[in-house]
């Protein structure tokens, strides 16, 4: 397990406070960011959420709304409620807070296993990993042409490894489908529970899923005019999940307009089993010139 995947799992380890009062740190590096990563939000929320839960009863489904955006310089304290507690289902309510106000609220469903019919949609035919460079190798077939702010930027350690199907040129995007088809996996074997991969799984998901919308314009997020955010995140696990395996993020953006794009994701194990599915609408607009004084 490399430092990068460590620092991650510190990250969603998140302080009680009190009973249901829970805090969580940005890591001192992005400090300068001008805001804080949305999955990590939803992961630390999730984490504390599961903190109040039986540990019989595992995530079947989370909805978030992004409300304002983290201040990376601040802790951010997640506020947890516990809205029922029943014989098979338990629901519950996080706000996460920054300098009084609300950046995130979030309501999650938790259930206890139970054996049912089951059905589901075929995993589509794509390249295997092994196949596929990751976004570090790609980067450094750049090396000589970007700067090395950016190179590093780039080649950085990250906790996920990721391989693109059919990636992008950040230096010079292309219209493309929106089809848009990710591996990804932990930088290494993670020993933890469930609930942690679960947690991991969040974080991983608010990866790539809005660039889904830019892919049919030849946009990237580091298009200079563009201005992009998260609206909302929701996610339904469906099984099982180990966040440090091979699984494929599905992903689609069916419709944009309005300044607002709609993206959608599954999640499949290498074996083809579906494991979870997103959906998330995202801000996509020009920027706007400042107004004068």
């Amino acid at each position: 397990m490399t430092d990068a995947v460590t620092d991650l799992l510190a990250l969603l380890d998140v302080e009680r406070l009190e009973v249901d009062l829970f805090r969580g740190f940005t890591p001192k590096d992005e400090a300068n960011r001008p805001r804080v990563y949305g999955g990590q939000v939803i992961a630390q929320a999730l984490a504390s959420a599961y903190r109040t839960v039986e540990e019989d009863r595992s995530c079947h489904s989370l909805h978030a709304y992004f409300i304002r955006p983290g201040d990376p310089k601040i802790p951010i304290v997640y506020e947890v409620d516990r809205s029922r507690d029943g014989g098979s289902f338990t629901t519950r309510r996080v706000v996460a807070i920054q300098h009084g106000q609300q950046i995130l609220n979030m309501t999650a469903s938790f259930h206890v296993h139970e054996d049912s019919w089951n059905h589901q949609h075929e995993m589509p035919e794509v390249k295997q990993p092994e196949e596929l460079q990751s976004r570090q190798e790609l980067a450094e077939a750049f090396r000589g042409k970007i700067d090395d702010e950016q190179l590093s930027h780039w080649t950085r350690p990250q906790p996920f490894e990721m391989k693109e199907i059919s990636g992008i040129n950040p230096f010079k995007p292309k219209v493309k489908s929106d089809v848009n088809h990710v591996w990804f996996r932990t930088d290494g074997k993670v020993d933890a529970s469930p609930a942690m991969h679960h947690c991991l799984v969040a974080w991983a998901s608010d990866m790539n899923l809005l660039g889904s919308s830019l892919r049919p314009h030849g946009l990237h997020w580091t298009t200079p005019e563009l201005m992009t955010a998260s609206l909302d995140h929701a996610i339904w696990f469906h099984a099982p999940i180990r966040a440090d395996e091979w699984m494929l993020y599905a992903m689609d953006s069916p419709q944009a307009g309005n300044g607002r794009s709609f993206n959608r994701g599954t999640i499949f194990t290498r074996e083809g089993k579906l494991v979870a599915s997103t959906v998330q609408e995202g801000l996509m607009r020009k920027l706007r010139p400042r107004k004068k004084d």
